[in-house]
């Protein structure tokens, strides 16, 4: 047999009528019903949940032909420098 601990909850009071209807209906004690809720509350949350994988959507971003996928840092690093040459070329006017 398993050992017993006595111990007091508070319960709102939604909660103890649900309880309540819940032992009325399957005819057992309201402690019965008290633990037979948190043993299924307690092992569904310590259950391993399914995390659904992210799903990636692919876009096209419609580029023209000749521009290198693989080098778009290389040419906003090109955008930027021109950008800043044309901007000091401005203020030393």
């Amino acid at each position: 047999m398993r050992p017993i601990m006595r111990t007091t909850l508070t319960l709102d009071d939604d909660v103890a009528a649900l309880l309540r209807q819940q032992a009325t209906t399957l005819g057992v004690s309201f402690k019965e019903v008290v633990n037979r809720a948190l043993r299924a509350g307690l092992s569904r949350d310590m259950a391993p949940h399914d995390i659904p994988v992210p799903k990636t959507i692919p876009h096209s971003f419609g580029f023209r032909p000749g521009v290198d996928l693989d080098k778009l840092n290389q040419l906003a690093d090109e955008l930027e420098a021109e950008a800043t040459a044309e901007s000091l070329a401005r203020t030393k006017r």
